[in-house]
This record gives structure tokens, sequence and C-alpha cells, in this order.
């Protein structure tokens, strides 16, 4: 699973390539994940979609080792500290999506993955 680190996110092309090779030099099988969360969103989850959109690009253009993505997705947006009075269907870990921006993202997500058999 990639899901970036210290030194920032590791989805983009570049980096899929590099951990594909390494795979690879190990003869290992080269499937990967990606997180769309974590460090590769900036820890900002609102940035997941443009996480996604890139790893549906790569996958698009044949790069058929990607073979999953994770999501941060609850009720409501964001995330809430524990402590004080909590709000229904946020989340008290990390910074989600909502609902309805989930949906969209993954509704979107099958579309451009169907146009394409």
């Amino acid at each position: 699973v990639l899901r970036g680190g210290r030194h920032g996110s590791n989805y983009g092309p570049e980096q899929v390539q590099a951990v594909r090779q390494a795979l690879e030099s190990q003869g290992i099988a080269t499937r990967m994940m990606v997180d769309c969360s974590h460090a590769n969103s900036g820890k900002n989850p609102l940035n997941q979609p443009g996480v996604l959109a890139s790893v549906l690009d790569q996958r698009l253009a044949g790069a058929s080792d990607l073979v999953g993505v994770m999501l941060e997705s609850h009720l409501f947006d964001g995330c809430q500290a524990l402590g004080g009075e909590l709000r229904y269907g946020v989340s008290i870990t990390d910074g989600c999506l909502g609902w309805e921006g989930t949906e969209r993202i993954l509704r979107d997500a099958a579309r451009r993955l169907a146009e394409r058999r």
C-alpha cells in the first residue's frame, strides 16, 4: 500500500514506477494499492479526489498493476477531537470525506473505468 511518508506523497507516475521497479528487481509481484489519504493527501481529506484522479489516469494509461485505492470516508466531512460534545457522523480519528463527496468520486471513478471496457 502506497500511503506516502515523511518525504511526501508516493502516488505519482514517477513514484509508482520506482516502486514497480523495486518490486520487479526482487521478483515480487507488482500489485499496488494507493492510500488516497495520509501523506498522499498532505493529511487534507479534501485532496483525496485529486489523488484518486491521478491513480485513475495511471490505470487508464495502462498501469494494470495499480489494483486498488483506499479513502478516508465517514458520513460527514472532517474530524473532531474527543472530549467535547461529539457531532454524529464525524470521524474522531483522521479527517474524512463525507458520504456525498465519497459517492461522487467513486461513481465518477466507476464511470471512467467502465468507459474503458
